[in-house]
C-alpha cells in the first residue's frame, strides 16, 4: 500500500481538512506510484499561517546562536539520511543519482552555512552627534515568510529560502511543488528532530491555486518568496505587492553561451553540453542557446553532437541523464522540437524519444541539438525547459554579444574565450544576473547572491549568501540617550 504523507503544521503531522490526497508517479516508470500526499485547501493553508503567527514571537526572541544550533542539527539530520533522501528525489523528480546526491548535499551545506550566519546577525554601532547618545541598528525578522518552491530543485531551493528565513528569526509557511514534495517534508522532519519550536516551520502540500494563493493573500504573512515560471511569478508579484508584502521572485531563463573565435571547439562543446543537458535541461540556468563564431561553428557543432549522442539516457538511479519530470513537460519539449523544424532549423541530433526497454515507458527524451537557428525563432526566444540547445551562428564578437542579450530573460550567461579583453567585455555588457567565463551556465555557489535581470526576476531582492538574509530582515535604528 502506498504511504500517505501528512502536512507539518504547528509541530504536528496532520491530514488535510479535505480528506483528499494526490499521488506522485515515478517519471522513469509512470505506472509506479512513489507516494501520496495531502491535497490541501485554503483552509489548511490558513491554519498553517495561524500556527506560524502564533510561533513567531518565540522564535524571533530566540538568540541567533541558538537558532543556528537548531539549523546545524537539522543539516546533520539530513546528512544522516542523505542516501535515502537522494533515492526519494530520484524517484519523484527523475534526476540522475549523482545530480540528486549533489542537490541533497547542497541542502545540507546550506543549513550548515546559515547556522553560522545566524550568530552574526545583530546590527552595527554608529557614532552619534551627542555625547550622551548611543546610536546603533538592529536586524530584526520581517515576521512570517511564505515560500513557494518548484519541482526542478525540490530540496535545494526550499533549503536556500527556508534556512536564511529561519536564521533571521522568521516563522515560515512553505508550499512545495506537487510533482516532488517528499524531500521538503524530509526537511520538516529534520527541523522537528532538531528542536525547532512548534509552528516556526509549516509545510502544506497541494495545488498552488489553493495553498499558494492563500499564503500570498493571508494577512498573517509578511513576505513572499517564489521560484517558478515567469508567467506565474509575475502574477505572484502583483498579488503580493498589492497586499503590501515584501516579495522576491526568481523566474525563467533563456541562457546563452557565447563561443568566440579564440575558443577551443571541443572545450566549448563540453561546457555547453554540460550546461544544456545536465539535470535533463530542467534548470532555470540551463544553457539553451549556443552563440557561436562562424570560424569555429562547424567543428563546435560536430563536437557538441558527439557529446549529445554519447549521453546515456535512462532511469536516474543508474544512468547519466534521467527523464523529464512529467508527461506534460515531455510533451512541451517535443512540441518545441516540432516548432523548430517547422521554422526551418536543422535537427543535428536527437529530437525524439530514445529507444530501448529501459526508456520505453518513462518521460524520456533524447539530448537535442538544432543548428541554423535564427535569433528571432521560437526556439531562440522561449524557455524550453528540456535538453534542447539552439546553435546560432554569428560573424563576430559584437554580433554575438548582441544576440546573447537579445531576449526578454537575463538569468545566467557564459562566454568561452581565450581573449581576456573579450571576457572582460562580456562580463561588463552581458545582461544577466550570473555571468561566467569559460564555465557552464549552471552551477551556483551558496554564499554569493543569485538572481536575474529582466523577466528572470522581480529585481527586488537576491537569494543566497548575505543577500538571502537581507530579504528576511528589516533594520531598526535605535537612539539611546542614556
Amino acid at each position: 500500500m502506498t504511504e500517505v504523507s501528512q502536512n507539518y503544521v504547528g509541530g504536528e503531522w496532520v491530514s488535510s481538512e479535505t480528506g483528499e490526497t494526490f499521488d506522485v508517479q515515478n517519471p522513469a516508470d509512470p505506472d509506479e506510484t512513489v507516494a501520496s500526499y495531502q491535497r490541501s485547501s485554503a483552509v489548511d493553508a490558513a491554519e498553517a499561517v495561524a500556527a506560524a503567527v502564533d510561533a513567531s514571537d518565540e522564535w524571533r526572541r530566540t538568540p541567533g546562536p541558538e537558532r543556528g544550533r537548531v539549523l546545524r542539527r537539522a543539516g546533520t539530520a539530513l546528512a544522516d539520511r542523505k542516501d535515502e533522501i537522494t533515492e526519494m528525489l530520484v524517484a519523484e523528480e527523475g534526476k540522475a543519482r549523482p545530480e540528486a546526491a549533489g542537490e541533497v548535499q547542497r541542502a545540507i551545506d546550506i543549513f550548515h552555512y546559515f547556522a553560522g550566519k545566524a550568530a552574526d546577525l545583530g546590527g552595527t554601532v554608529k557614532g552619534a552627534s551627542s555625547r550622551d547618545t548611543t546610536l546603533y541598528t538592529r536586524e530584526e525578522p520581517v515576521g512570517v515568510a511564505a515560500l513557494i518552491t518548484p519541482w526542478n530543485y525540490p530540496i535545494a531551493i526550499p533549503a536556500w529560502k527556508l534556512a536564511p528565513a529561519l536564521a533571521a528569526g522568521n516563522a515560515v509557511v512553505l508550499k512545495p511543488a506537487t510533482l516532488a514534495p517528499g524531500v521538503v517534508l524530509e526537511i520538516a522532519a529534520a527541523l522537528d528532530e532538531a528542536g525547532l519550536p512548534a509552528g516556526a516551520c509549516n509545510v502544506v502540500t497541494g495545488p498552488g491555486s489553493e495553498v499558494g494563493s492563500e499564503f500570498i493573500r493571508n494577512d498573517g504573512t509578511d513576505a513572499v518568496s517564489f521560484t517558478g515560471s515567469s508567467r506565474v511569478g509575475e502574477t505572484v508579484y502583483e498579488q503580493a505587492t498589492d497586499a503590501g508584502k515584501r516579495v522576491q521572485t526568481e523566474l525563467g531563463g533563456k541562457n546563452p553561451t557565447l563561443v568566440t573565435d579564440s575558443a577551443d571547439p571541443a572545450e566549448a562543446a563540453e561546457i555547453v553540453a554540460t550546461g544544456a543537458f545536465g539535470t535533463t535541461g530542467q534548470s532555470c540556468t540551463a544553457c539553451s542557446r549556443a552563440v557561436v563564431h562562424e570560424s569555429v561553428h562547424d567543428e563546435f557543432v560536430e563536437e557538441l553532437v558527439a557529446r549529445a549522442e554519447s549521453i546515456d539516457v535512462g532511469p536516474g538511479l543508474d544512468h547519466e541523464m534521467g527523464p523529464q519530470v512529467s508527461a506534460a513537460e515531455l510533451e512541451s519539449t517535443l512540441e518545441y522540437v516540432d516548432i523548430a523544424q517547422s521554422e526551418g532549423a536543422t535537427l543535428a541530433s536527437g529530437g525524439g524519444r530514445p529507444d530501448g526497454d529501459a526508456v520505453a515507458d518513462g518521460h524520456f527524451v533524447e539530448p537535442t541539438v538544432f543548428t541554423d537557428v535564427d535569433n528571432d525563432d521560437t526556439l531562440a526566444c522561449e524557455e524550453v525547459f528540456g535538453p534542447v540547445i539552439a546553435v546560432i551562428e554569428v560573424d563576430n564578437f559584437d554580433e554575438g554579444l548582441a544576440v546573447a542579450n537579445d531576449v526578454e530573460y537575463g538569468l545566467s550567461a557564459s562566454v568561452v574565450t581565450d581573449d581576456h579583453t573579450e571576457a572582460k567585455r562580456f562580463v561588463d555588457e552581458a545582461e544577466a544576473g550570473v555571468v561566467k567565463v569559460n564555465e557552464k551556465t549552471t552551477g551556483l555557489e551558496l554564499h554569493v547572491p543569485f538572481g536575474g535581470f529582466k523577466r528572470s526576476s522581480s529585481e527586488t531582492w537576491r537569494e543566497q549568501g548575505d543577500a538571502g538574509l537581507e530579504f528576511y530582515t528589516i533594520e531598526k535604528t535605535v537612539y539611546d540617550n542614556y
